[in-house]
């Protein structure tokens, strides 16, 4: 069973910058498409960014510009690099498959931007 660790999550004043890692372990079968899904308080699980295992990208507008997906498949991981950050991108970050979520989700990685 395939079990999701995000991290690299913390308080940061606006502008600045934070990397967050997503670390898959277990039994990866063919897993073609991984995304970064947010939730702030009081609001829906959103998607933010997703990449497929040959390295197409896509991002919802509110982060396009400023948030750039990666992954490295020989360390099962997913990386979220997020730039410029606002206060707006405050929220639980976790990552999943997509479009349909097929794994459990992880404890996520809180993310403060506040001055």
């Amino acid at each position: 069973q395939v079990q999701l660790a995000e991290s690299g999550g913390g308080l940061v004043q606006p502008g600045a910058s934070l990397r967050l890692s997503c670390a898959a372990s277990g039994v990866i079968f063919s897993i073609s498409v991984m995304g970064w899904y947010r939730q702030a308080p009081g609001k829906q699980r959103e998607l933010v960014a997703t990449v497929t295992n040959e390295g197409f990208t896509n991002y919802a507008d509110s982060v396009k510009g400023r948030f750039a997906i990666s992954e490295d498949s020989a360390k099962n991981t997913v990386y979220l690099q997020m730039n410029d950050l606002k206060p707006e991108d405050t929220a639980v970050y976790y990552c999943n498959t997509c479009p349909t979520v097929r794994l459990s989700w992880g404890q996520g990685t809180q993310v403060t931007v506040s001055s």
